[in-house]
């Protein structure tokens, strides 16, 4: 009898000690990440629902099972701050919409001209923009922003090798984009992340997605930066379309006079194809 007692109460004290730990961890804010796009990305503080047995308990230990596997299904699809993890391809709305976007501005020469022509075919968009710009051409964000457009993080400086920087500097990287951009036009939201030239993490999607902002990439690309010709990239972006497709155009990064031009042709074509404009799925996964 005293053997089963004294077993008994090692088992309780091993519940309440990884109890413990567990909301140590949580507290700390540690998370969990796993190593692929589109998989797990979970952060303790919020912890997945359907497991309230008390701490010190079996149920406790079973719970905290339980949770885990649950916290990873829901991990999978929303970080803490109910945005997705996942990055988003697709436009919002069903049938024959179309999200354009917009990199690597904002610039004093070319995103006037692409607003303007925005403007003139009733499209809205979403300018990805990067933070050194946007603060030091605070008045072109508040031009795009007072156009409706919705706005985007990409990052302080365009760093197309952040997926190879520590965690800290993403996040720095990140975070102060997001501020400078916010910085300049107040009270207006940044909704989304987009990673430079698309190289995202596990842990750049949770930071993003924490903030509020959704993981943004794109499913068409005609590569207008490398200014292959205006028809090199209306063949690209005219082709076979996939369903709710996310364009990316540059109004930043050198000279977009091509992109300009092929925006004057794209956008009336789409809308003679029947399509509309929406912006990017930020809520969906």
């Amino acid at each position: 009898m005293r053997i089963t007692t004294s077993s008994a109460r090692r088992r309780r004290a091993g519940y309440v000690t990884a109890a413990a730990l567990l909301g140590l961890l949580a507290a700390a804010g540690t998370p969990a990440y796993a190593a692929t796009d589109g998989s797990v990305v979970r952060t303790p503080d919020a912890p997945p629902s359907g497991h309230s047995a008390p701490a010190g308990t079996a149920g406790a230990a079973q719970g905290t099972a339980h949770g885990a596997a649950q916290g990873t299904a829901q991990g999978a699809a929303h970080g803490a701050s109910g945005v997705p993890l996942g990055i988003s391809r697709l436009a919002q709305g069903a049938g024959r919409q179309v999200a354009i976007t917009i990199d690597d501005g904002p610039d004093p020469r070319w995103t006037p001209q692409v607003l303007e022509t925005l403007r003139k075919n009733h499209v809205k968009a979403t300018f990805c923009m990067i933070g050194t710009k946007a603060q030091k051409y605070p008045e072109l964000v508040r031009a795009v922003a007072a156009d409706g457009h919705q706005l985007c993080d990409h990052s302080v400086d365009h760093d197309v090798t952040m997926d190879h920087k520590p965690v800290a500097y993403q996040r720095q990287q990140i975070l102060d984009g997001k501020a400078m951009i916010e910085k300049a036009v107040p009270g207006v939201p940044v909704t989304y992340y987009r990673a430079p030239g698309g190289a995202f993490t596990p842990d750049s999607r949770a930071i993003a997605a924490a903030s509020g902002m959704r993981p943004l990439g794109w499913s068409v690309d005609p590569q207008d930066w490398s200014r292959p010709g205006l028809k090199a990239i209306l063949s690209a972006v005219e082709g076979k379309l996939p369903q709710q497709p996310t364009v990316l155009f540059h109004d930043g990064g050198g000279d977009r006079s091509e992109t300009v031009a092929a925006l004057k042709e794209y956008l009336p074509w789409l809308t003679e194809q029947g399509y509309g404009f929406s912006f990017p799925a930020r809520t969906a996964p």
